[in-house]
């Protein structure tokens, strides 16, 4: 039962992942329908990320002790309200705030459906139960953005919201149905919650998250126009290709799983940056080439997806008292990552007219984002180290 219970939690993830993501396969119709330049459609993105980013962990830690059952289903119901706001949205103002309700509503729901896989799932399988949540991620690259560009192709972009909160109000009620009681987080003070911020390995670690998200933002925000502009792929090839993307990053989420497995979380980190990095700094010098610019998305979504549950991995292993709180930081800083590189993109698209160069400002976000997991692997091997000589004394 808890096995099922977990997919359907993680369909939730799939439903707000999806509500994040497909603005981003979109982008040019919503710029053209609201009469809006690509650059300030890429806001809608930051202002979700910034939501998400500054609200999550305020309501997480004002919810902790609520039973998760209650937090999940609150979620999803402040998400519905968001969506179908998006749904009724006719302007770029309105847009923008059912974007903040939906950026809120998802993080927390996120942070709350990691801690429900956690306290489900048994102590061996744990890393499972919170890969199949990071699955539900990847998942919304797979359908729910193809089918986004699908629906807003065959109807319109309003129409995408309306359907995810239909899906939501029956996921919420299967979720009310199934999903055992289960407790919050005992009774912590504020202090005592952020006392974990005084971690430098903590700290390094959420560092490499934003700048890693950051560097993701700066290209994946203008993904779309950048292969119809600079790789000349045509708009109708847009939805299949996604589609390919989001295989990639399930394939990219396992082989991250295998691997954390086989040689730590550590590694799989090390290794799927510095191929990204690599990637991106390849991308604009090859982009004459419409498959090759292609390939190297794809091995870059790889690489994306396979430091999801490394990330998440190494985060418990490094704090696992305070796991939860960690991560729901974690997940702030992904978004508040996205949220700069999408002002970034932006930025550089408005400096230089083209979204060509974008991928070189990516590589470099992410070079320092390599440099502060670096760092905190250092510094957490040091203390591992004198926690074994306090132990030899001892």
């Amino acid at each position: 039962m808890n096995k099922w219970t977990i997919y359907v939690v993680a369909l939730g993830v799939f439903l707000t992942a999806t509500s994040e993501l497909v603005v981003a396969g979109i982008l040019q119709v919503l710029a053209k329908d609201l009469n809006i330049s690509i650059a300030f459609a890429g806001q809608l993105i930051t202002a979700y990320s910034l939501a998400f980013a500054i609200g999550t962990p305020l309501l997480v830690s004002l919810t902790s002790r609520m039973g998760r059952k209650k937090v999940l289903i609150g979620a999803l119901a402040a998400f519905i309200m968001g969506c179908l706001l998006s749904f009724l949205s006719s302007d770029i103002f309105t847009l923008i705030v059912s974007r903040l309700i939906l950026g809120v509503s998802s993080g927390v729901y996120i942070v709350a459906a990691f801690g429900v896989a956690a306290k489900i799932a048994p102590p061996e399988k744990i890393g499972s139960a919170i890969s199949t949540i990071v699955l539900g991620f990847s998942s919304a690259m797979i359908l729910g953005v193809p089918i986004g560009i699908a629906v807003t192709n065959w109807l319109n972009w309003q129409v995408i919201f309306l359907m995810l909160g239909l899906v939501s109000l029956l996921i919420t009620f299967v979720i009310y149905r199934l999903l055992p009681e289960i407790d919050g987080d005992a009774p912590m003070s504020f202090r005592q919650q952020f006392k974990v911020l005084g971690n430098a390995v903590i700290v390094s670690g959420l560092f490499l998250t934003f700048f890693r998200e950051s560097g993701n933002s700066v290209l994946f925000t203008y993904l779309t126009p950048f292969m119809q502009d600079i790789l000349q792929l045509k708009a109708s090839n847009i939805s299949i290709v996604m589609l390919v993307f989001g295989i990639s990053g399930a394939v990219g989420t396992r082989l991250g799983g295998y691997g954390i497995d086989r040689w730590g979380a550590a590694r799989i980190i090390a290794f799927s940056t510095i191929m990204h990095v690599v990637v991106l700094a390849l991308l604009p010098l090859l982009a004459g080439s419409t498959l090759i610019g292609l390939l190297l998305i794809l091995v870059m979504m790889v690489s994306l997806f396979m430091a999801g549950p490394a990330t998440q991995t190494y985060f418990i292993q490094q704090a696992p008292q305070s796991s939860s709180l960690v991560l729901s930081l974690n997940t702030s800083i992904v978004h508040l990552g996205l949220a700069t590189g999408a002002g970034v993109g932006g930025a550089m698209i408005s400096a230089n007219s083209t979204v060509l160069y974008n991928p070189w400002m990516a590589s470099f976000i992410i070079g320092l984002a390599l440099v502060s997991a670096c760092i905190s692997f250092s510094l957490g091997n040091k203390q591992m180290r004198n926690l074994q000589k306090e132990r030899q004394i001892s």
